[in-house]
């Protein structure tokens, strides 16, 4: 599938309504930019474009702009400011509470990413892959025992990262169907009040789940009906929320963006790496020849895909950059899809290459804001991959190409859905 293969009809660029505009637009293929942002890009590394509520912001596609305005302190993360852009309406409503390490600045972003970086790192990762392989073991035991074809989507890329971040945070995963659907509404709701419903829903949930830990800290049996498995909620309960140093609101907030961010990135990268991979046969006959690559490859696949792909910020004050000047309360979206396809970074960007050194990606963001769940991402992604390839080496689409249903260019990037098959059938 490439640039202009048509989308599906109630999902085209423009909207419900058909009136087209500048940003953000749909993909047309599910792994190249938005057709509409090359134009721009040649123009300039940045540009003026207009949001679906016709406000105005910046839009940055240079790779070294966005390394430059990622590390500037006058660029504000904060969705409360009251200039700050949102890229759909159904985000309008997140305004009214704080938005956890995402949506917040230093020194309080900087002291909420302290708190959890211990649970993030390289060595802790690393001594989390056995249980990573053992759960992607047990799913693909399942998918087999079903037979094709199966959706993998289901089937596997959720439910990967959404046990393993169950299992970090302690969320009972048996509440997975609950809390997938509420992370679906607030990141695709219809409306702002289906977006924030979801919201609403999800941190009620985690509230009561918060609460039992806290009784279970102090004192509690931590059995029976209010037994909750153990993670990284708990020690924000015994080491923060009982000191005073957080409260219960912040507790929710946190454990909110870490179950969501936790699950929905990487099973979009999950399902929309192995699309692209069976739509790229050379490459991935690559990776069947030398499963070594596989690190190297899911570096060029989040490059290539670059889920996350609108960037939010707001300036606090004037900056230049590129040769233009972004006034104080002006709107900055980075789209790290055109970001990553520099040509003055990556030599024939468009062109998928597993063998490609493309560590300097900006996928995961750059600068305070980079993505604290990095190392669980690529770990997760390598295990998933290399293991579905090695168990299903004759893995097709079950369907044509054109039948996959992509998401809307607003929210993270990836499928609906993923039908696939093997063997004869």
């Amino acid at each position: 599938m490439g640039v202009g293969t048509p989308h599906h009809p109630s999902e085209r660029i423009g909207g419900p309504h058909g009136a087209s505009r500048p940003l953000p637009q749909d993909r047309t293929c599910p792994y190249h930019p938005p057709a509409g942002y090359r134009p721009l890009s040649t123009q300039g590394p940045v540009n003026r474009v207009t949001l679906y509520d016709n406000t105005e912001a910046w839009l940055v596609t240079g790779h070294a702009e966005a390394q430059t305005l990622l590390t500037d302190s006058r660029l504000s993360a904060d969705r409360q400011h009251p200039a700050f852009p949102m890229i759909a309406a159904r985000f309008e409503l997140s305004r009214r509470e704080p938005l956890a390490l995402l949506g917040v600045d230093d020194p309080l972003h900087n002291k909420q990413r302290r708190m959890l970086i211990p649970t993030f790192g390289v060595k802790q990762v690393a001594a989390m892959r056995p249980r990573i392989q053992h759960i992607v073991d047990g799913l693909l035991d399942a998918v087999v025992a079903q037979g094709p074809p199966v959706e993998l989507v289901a089937a596997f890329a959720l439910p990967v990262p959404s046990i393993v971040i169950c299992e970090l945070l302690g969320v009972p995963y048996a509440d997975h169907d609950f809390f997938e659907d509420a992370a679906r509404r607030i990141l695709r709701g219809a409306t702002a009040e289906e977006s924030e419903a979801g919201r609403r829903e999800l941190m009620d949930y985690l509230g009561d789940l918060v609460d039992r830990k806290a009784k279970t800290a102090d004192g509690g049996t931590g059995r029976g009906a209010d037994a909750t498995p153990e993670g990284v909620i708990d020690e924000l309960v015994r080491e923060r929320l009982s000191a005073g140093s957080l409260d219960r609101d912040d507790v929710v907030r946190l454990a909110l963006i870490l179950l969501v961010a936790g699950h929905e990135t990487t099973a979009n990268m999950i399902s929309l790496g192995t699309f692209t991979l069976l739509e790229h046969p050379d490459q991935l006959a690559a990776l069947h020849a030398d499963p070594d690559l596989i690190s190297a490859a899911v570096e060029e696949l989040l490059r290539f895909l670059s889920i996350a792909d609108g960037l939010v910020r707001v300036a606090t004050e004037d900056i230049e950059v590129a040769g233009q000047t972004i006034r104080a309360d002006e709107g900055v979206v980075l789209a790290a899809s055109t970001i990553n396809r520099d040509t003055a970074v990556y030599p024939d960007p468009d062109d998928l290459d597993v063998r490609r050194s493309a560590r300097h990606h900006l996928a995961f963001g750059f600068g305070i804001h980079q993505c604290l769940g990095q190392n669980l991402a690529r770990a997760e992604l390598e295990i998933a991959l290399r293991s579905l390839l090695a168990r299903l080496p004759d893995l097709r689409l079950a369907v044509p190409v054109d039948e996959i249903r992509m998401k809307p260019g607003d929210t993270i990037q990836g499928l609906v859905d993923l039908p696939v098959t093997w063997g004869r059938g």
